[in-house]
């Protein structure tokens, strides 16, 4: 049976971490936001952020510590406030349960280059290599996705060109980082796609 590539897919499988919390209005529809904590197999807990629609979330008797199960896809916004990171990730829900079970952090992703790749090594010896994916949306649009690949994966990535057509499986993850202006130094959140498995596509139109 042929495998039809999802441009933009996430399950995501761990606690409320906070209170949803009014976030913005569109098309007449009230969303809202909230933590969701992911605890990885090293123990290490990711904090995202996921945007709901208020009559999905009012069909579901959500508290602080229930266990959700999330259905969506990733999401960019260009932060011009000026106040926060410039650029703004979450996941855009589309299906919410509450259900037990593991921690759970899946993410497909089929998009192009947009920004020539990063290729490094870390104080550890490990090569790492930035990634910049623009992932097509109906209407025009297009979510940039940075993206992050390891070891043989990074060296590969480190080869393409701006425009390359990528499709990749991974989680998404938080990162603390901080960052100092006018002499103040704050602590800040990344949020990237750390890949396990990605490969360059002859065509984007193309079906496996």
């Amino acid at each position: 049976m042929e495998e039809k590539w999802i441009n933009n897919s996430v399950e995501l499988c761990g606690t409320l971490g906070g209170k949803p919390e009014f976030s913005h209005m569109s098309r007449e529809d009230a969303y809202f936001m909230f933590p969701l904590e992911i605890e990885r197999l090293s123990g290490v807990t990711d904090r995202v952020n996921i945007v709901a629609r208020e009559t999905l979330l009012n069909t579901l008797p959500i508290q602080d510590g229930s266990k959700i199960h999330v259905s969506g896809e990733l999401r960019s916004f260009n932060n011009k406030s000026g106040h926060g990171s410039r650029l703004v990730i979450t996941i855009f829900t589309k299906e919410i349960a509450i259900r037990d079970g593991e921690d759970g952090n899946e993410v497909v992703l089929r998009g192009v280059l947009c920004k020539p790749p990063n290729l490094r090594t870390t104080p550890m010896g490990r090569e790492i290599c930035d990634l910049m994916l623009a992932v097509s949306r109906p209407y025009g649009r297009s979510d940039y996705i940075p993206c992050i690949a390891w070891g043989l994966n990074a060296r590969e990535a480190g080869a393409w060109e701006v425009g390359t057509p990528v499709a990749l499986t991974g989680r998404v993850q938080s990162r603390q980082y901080i960052k100092v202006q006018d002499g103040k130094a704050d602590e800040k959140t990344a949020y990237e796609v750390s890949a396990i498995s990605l490969q360059q596509l002859p065509s984007l139109d193309e079906e496996h």
